[in-house]
């Protein structure tokens, strides 16, 4: 796979630019920078688009996060310099690059969800491709990701796919990016793309924002289309954007779900003045995470916010119910999709029968979770029925009650601690996570870079009610202005 994609820049990057490419920090560069440009004519996105695809090539042998490149990715840069040069430009996505997940139907990739199993290409781009490319994006190409969205066993290893191999965090090399969405995560982090396009279910998106350093929206449930993309549960799934800094992530946005959150994205410190914010510590997990998260409420109180601890009802009650019902959702959601692709793979035991033939698909890891999924009741089972009920009320009431009973306009809380070492053996290693919540609620919840433990990021995610995602925005942006928190992976090889 590897020398595959190097063959593939090398084949997009064939012909050199006709004079010198301009300087680009792309680490640092934003979206509305980046417009600036392209409408002054001091950059152009066949520029751009370059650019990254030699940020690809230099950097990702070390990373391992981008599983294809669109080989159209140079053209569609060059027709939106077209447009731009006809005043026609579609908005501030126009020429941009975006990777995208690669459980994310685009026509003319595989979309394979990271198993060897989905290797014929679907027929058609999924609905959110469809709203990108007619916001002018150029699809780059495709990101790694945990493969089947991290449901196929219960000693999974987060960032690997049998497509893929294993995504490295570019911040320390041995440590995890966390999943699902961890090629997304890691690529954004790295400068392999503007922004990318994840997805959650319970915090594959916030998670990876968490431990490669980057801003991740996991949006309201139902405000990005779902077609076209594999899912777990259509209960809670949800594609978002991923990005270096918030207004990226809030344009980005605006492109999947059809609203307008770039001036959200755009709000500064004073934003914070006079609010009221809930800071649910979940305090002692994780001493670096504890650390930061005072940093925080520090830093929030000193630019005029109200701080108030808080602590979330239901979670026990919600995680006992949660697992079963995703589980019995898998199943039912996931033959719908595959009846919707190309090939001969219909149901789950036509997957669990590929797996246990193929050389490489369980060379890491088992799939109890296909197993049981297979032996899982119908969506018509009372008891089923019950614990969805369940999972979801009691999500919505633990952020709701706590809202109004504090009079709070956000919840703010850490996302993740230090990120763990890849051990395929041990698999994934998680210590601390606030993500479920707001899954299982399908409310809005951002991750914004908060600190450092050592040389990993460490990020805190805002959270509130239905639809609040432009408030959720809005206070990431204000607390990125505030702390300044993110920093460029340095790709350390490992810890000291």
């Amino acid at each position: 796979m590897r020398s595959l994609l190097a063959a593939a820049v090398a084949v997009l990057l064939v012909a050199p630019p006709a004079q010198a490419a301009p300087v680009l920090d792309l680490d640092r560069a934003t979206i509305p920078h980046l417009a600036r440009r392209m409408d002054a004519g001091t950059l152009t996105a066949v520029d751009l688009t370059r650019a990254y695809l030699r940020r690809i090539d230099d950097v990702d042998g070390r990373v391992r996060s981008v599983l294809a490149l669109d080989p159209t990715a140079l053209d569609q840069a060059a027709a939106s310099d077209r447009r731009r040069a006809k005043g026609h430009a579609r908005g501030p996505l126009d020429g941009i690059p975006v990777l995208l997940k690669d459980n994310i139907d685009t026509r003319g990739l595989a979309s394979t969800a990271g198993s060897r199993a989905l290797h014929v290409p679907p027929r058609e781009d999924a609905a959110l491709v469809t709203r990108l490319r007619d916001a002018g994006a150029v699809i780059l190409g495709k990101a790694n990701l945990s493969e089947w969205a991290n449901f196929r066993s219960t000693r999974s290893t987060s960032g690997w796919s049998a497509v893929g191999g294993q995504t490295n965090n570019p911040h320390v090399l041995d440590r995890n990016p966390c999943g699902s969405s961890s090629g997304s995560g890691a690529a954004v982090a790295a400068s392999l793309a503007q922004v990318a396009v994840g997805t959650e279910t319970d915090g594959s998106i916030v998670c990876p924002a968490g431990q490669n350093g980057v801003v991740g929206l996991k949006p309201t449930l139902g405000l990005v289309s779902g077609r076209g993309v594999v899912p777990l549960s259509t209960r809670q799934d949800t594609a978002g954007p991923m990005a270096r800094h918030v207004v990226d992530a809030a344009i980005l946005m605006s492109a999947l779900g059809g609203g307008d959150y770039a001036a959200a994205g755009s709000a500064t410190g004073n934003a914070v003045r006079g609010a009221r914010i809930g800071v649910w510590r979940k305090a002692g997990a994780s001493p670096e995470a504890d650390r930061v998260v005072q940093r925080s409420v520090d830093a929030l109180r000193g630019a005029g916010a109200t701080v108030v601890d808080v602590e979330l009802p239901y979670q026990d009650r919600i995680d006992a119910v949660e697992f079963p019902a995703l589980t019995v959702e898998f199943k039912h959601d996931l033959e719908r999709y595959l009846a919707t692709r190309p090939g001969r793979f219909r149901t789950i035991d036509d997957l669990i029968a590929f797996n246990e033939r193929d050389p490489v698909e369980l060379s890491r890891f088992g799939q109890e979770l296909f197993l049981a999924a297979r032996d899982a009741p119908p969506t018509s089972d009372p008891e089923y029925r019950e614990q969805r009920r369940t999972a979801t009320t009691l999500a919505r009431r633990s952020i709701d009650e706590v809202l109004a009973a504090q009079r709070l306009d956000v919840i703010m809380a850490p996302t993740n601690s230090p990120a763990w070492q890849t051990d395929y053996a041990a698999g994934d290693a998680y210590v601390l996570g606030t993500s479920t919540p707001a899954a299982a609620a399908g409310y809005p919840n951002v991750s914004v870079p908060a600190g450092f433990a050592g040389p990993l990021p460490i990020g805190m995610s805002f959270m509130a009610g239905h639809r609040a995602d432009a408030k959720v925005l809005r206070f990431a942006a204000a607390f990125e202005q505030l702390t300044h928190a993110r920093r460029a992976p340095r790709y350390l090889t490992t810890l000291p």
